[in-house]
């Protein structure tokens, strides 16, 4: 999910007294809604915590539901939680902790931890003194002690590697960051944080797609890229959990639905799962959005209620049955949670769904300023969103949660082929369609309707080189219009388009760039043309398209702010 860009120039624990609750809320001069029956008391559970089949357990085996809030901010240039513009950081967490939140994820960036300076943080009138001077990563540490003394668990997730980047595939290759850098980032925090026991978890990649595969063994393998930054913490920090979330595309082993969210698809993990050092550290991690964030194509069906439960379980819930793993959900969230709008009743049907598995969850987002779901405190930054907690509570409660419909089983489909992968190596391009020794550019068709299409612009890279993409041109149809692009500045020229994509658009050898893209109203270009130069060079070769025909489709989530939304 993304943010808007603001002032930057971007469930089972002990229960308490709920007198105890208002009291802090009190205290720190903030309002909320009446307290949770069943909110988790003040104070921590009982650290570390592990895995005990598809269970959360605490040290004395107690089961523990994660149910917490992502605040976002670290891995946007500002480097520091969003919010703190015109809040301090002790209020704003003694807020979530009211709420009755146990967790709270982190977002961050790989050039936040390296950064030296913050921005967007007031000071004034003693507002976050303990913040001042400090570098983002202090800045974390000041906000990880308080929320232990809040009775906070903290989540870390490596959202992208250069700051807003999210909107890259892989774990490396943006920005000149290599998977050494994303080990290392990884082994530093792991070890930073090791008598810091609220630090419960290691969310290792956020949301992977495009290129990432799973179980193929290859350099784009997921699995063996998280199985290498799992256990790389582990051996610095062996209390806490592994996060691992899905890819997009398909897995090797074969699965059941045909598409997933980006992060979405763990259907990997039935023929190949994880495999850690301390397999009791393990838990998988998918995200799940509504029709409000991308219309997919499940959304549309008549029996809507029996689609998503279907979905939910061939997609992860399996794991949880069969007790391979737990699963916490890193991300859902929806501007919408009323029986009046279809985006309403899928978030209430997920709920319910979550409250009955005994689900952990973040929910996304704690911010207002996530442009497709917005958050849990409004555009004030101070006021909460009345509907929204109280379908969270009835969440952290595990009650049973309406959302107007009936599950039925639906028929056996016809399984997906499964992906083929060939043990030996190979001289052409790792990725299907890419030309070997050539550089293309194609649409890649995400969705499209009668007198428009949304998609992004790819670049394929056949060559042996890694290539920068400086730019990227089309013409439109007769009467086309332009309605929503991301990722890169478009400039018309009459029916011109000139594309001028971010600083970090490139592809490597034998693998393609799809991070920039636009909805269009009218017919598709007749060709594309990309000019791009070798990393290193400073001439640049233009590479026209041979066709329209489609790359590949993707899924994204699309914000009406002309950009994407943070994945």
């Amino acid at each position: 999910m993304t943010s808007i860009e603001q002032p930057r120039i971007h469930r089972k624990t002990a229960i308490s007294l709920v007198l105890g609750l208002i009291l802090t809320a009190l205290a720190a001069g903030v309002g909320v809604v009446n307290a949770p029956n069943a909110i988790a008391a003040a104070g921590l559970p009982a650290l570390p915590l592990s895995t005990s089949g598809s269970k959360i357990i605490d040290a004395t085996g107690a089961t523990v539901t994660l149910q917490g809030v992502n605040w976002f901010g670290f891995e946007t240039a500002n480097h520091a939680p969003h919010g703190l513009w015109s809040r301090d950081y002790k209020e704003m967490l003694a807020q979530i902790k009211a709420q009755g939140f146990n967790t709270v994820r982190l977002p961050f960036s790989l050039q936040a931890m390296d950064a030296s300076t913050t921005s967007g943080i007031d000071y004034a009138n003693g507002l976050n003194a303990a913040l001042a001077g400090k570098t983002p990563q202090q800045v974390m540490d000041v906000i990880i002690d308080e929320a232990a003394r809040q009775g906070l668990m903290i989540i870390l997730d490596n959202h992208s590697q250069a700051d807003d980047g999210f909107m890259y595939d892989l774990w490396y290759g943006q920005n000149g960051y290599t998977e050494a850098n994303w080990l290392g980032t990884w082994q530093a925090l792991a070890k930073r944080y090791s008598d810091r026991p609220n630090v419960i978890g290691a969310d290792l990649k956020n949301e992977p797609h495009g290129s990432a595969t799973w179980g193929t063994g290859l350099a784009t393998d997921w699995r063996r890229a998280a199985e290498l930054a799992g256990n790389a913490v582990l051996a610095q920090n062996p209390n806490m959990l592994i996060l691992v979330e899905g890819i997009e595309g398909q897995v090797a082993g074969g699965q059941k639905l045909d598409r997933h969210w980006w992060g979405g698809n763990l259907e990997g993990a039935r023929a190949n799962p994880v495999r850690l050092s301390k397999s009791n550290k393990l838990v998988y991690s998918p995200h799940e959005y509504g029709p409000g964030v991308f219309a997919q194509p499940w959304f549309s069906g008549s029996n809507q209620a029996s689609i998503l439960a279907d979905r939910w379980e061939k997609g992860f819930g399996y794991l949880v049955d069969a007790g391979t793993a737990p699963v916490l959900i890193g991300e859902f969230g929806a501007k919408n949670v009323g029986l009046d709008t279809k985006e309403g009743r899928w978030i209430r049907q997920f709920a319910d769904y979550l409250g009955r598995k005994s689900i952990s969850w973040t929910f996304w987002s704690w911010n207002p300023n996530s442009g497709d779901t917005g958050g849990v405190l409004l555009d004030d930054w101070r006021t909460i969103n009345l509907a929204k907690m109280a379908l969270l509570r009835s969440l952290m409660n595990k009650e049973a949660i309406a959302f107007a419909g009936t599950v039925a089983p639906l028929p056996t489909p016809t399984p997906t082929p499964t992906l083929a992968v060939d043990p030996a190596p190979t001289t052409g391009p790792a990725n299907p369609g890419i030309t070997s020794g050539v550089i293309t550019a194609k649409i890649v068709t995400d969705s499209s309707w009668p007198g428009g299409w949304c998609g992004k612009l790819g670049v394929q890279n056949g060559t042996s080189n890694k290539i920068i993409i400086d730019k990227i041109e089309f013409d439109l149809a007769i009467g086309g219009a332009v309605s929503t692009t991301w990722n890169g500045t478009f400039t018309r020229v009459g029916n011109h388009v000139l594309v001028t994509p971010p600083s970090w658009a490139g592809a490597a050898a034998g693998s393609s760039f799809t991070d920039t893209g636009l909805c269009v109203t009218g017919a598709a270009p007749a060709a594309v043309m990309a000019t791009t130069r070798i990393v290193g060079a400073s001439t640049p070769t233009p590479s026209v398209s041979p066709s329209v025909t489609p790359l590949v489709t993707r899924h994204c989530r699309l914000l009406p702010n002309s950009s994407p939304s943070r994945c």
